[in-house]
């Protein structure tokens, strides 16, 4: 396989993490609603990336998707032990307008990939090409996801 420009080196793959760290973990956010998580997930994405940069051709794309994967199995797993454990954690809440908490809240209501989807277009300005390569689904599947997402929000926002 060929490599993706200048990503099989450790400066290359240094300049890929200082472009797309902060971006991933913003994703990252959005999808588990904490710091703390998205920052740890976002981390050991790159660990795996660095492991595998021999065989990834298109490491933004591979890190998008892990990242996706990565942080829908946390908030699986999480679902799972709040089911189990019945207690559930305090939030961490960054301080904002009211119109910023509505659209935190309405966005924690949805779904995980369509809080993914709604984040990788309207915070990212993704295409749908590359929010499909990033769920690992197809883009009309990304339409879907869209569509619903938003009718969730606007009907949790009342617009």
């Amino acid at each position: 396989m060929t490599l993706a420009p200048g990503v099989s080196d450790d400066v290359g793959f240094r300049a890929v993490y200082a472009d797309h760290f902060v971006p991933l973990v913003r994703l990252a956010y959005v999808t588990t609603g904490g710091w703390p998580a998205a920052e740890d997930l976002v981390q050991d994405v790159f660990v795996d990336l660095y492991r595998r940069r021999d065989s990834v051709t298109d490491p933004v794309a591979w890190l998008r998707h892990a990242t996706v994967n990565r942080c829908t199995s946390w908030v699986r797993r999480r679902i799972v032990e709040r089911r189990h454990h019945r207690t559930e954690q305090p939030g961490v809440v960054t301080p904002a307008g009211a119109d910023a908490v509505a659209v935190r809240a309405a966005l924690a209501r949805l779904r995980p990939r369509h809080r993914a989807a709604v984040f990788l277009r309207y915070y990212l300005d993704l295409s749908e090409a590359e929010i499909a390569a990033a769920l690992g689904c197809r883009p009309g599947t990304v339409k879907s996801l869209l569509h619903r997402g938003l009718a969730v929000l606007k009907e949790q926002l009342d617009v």
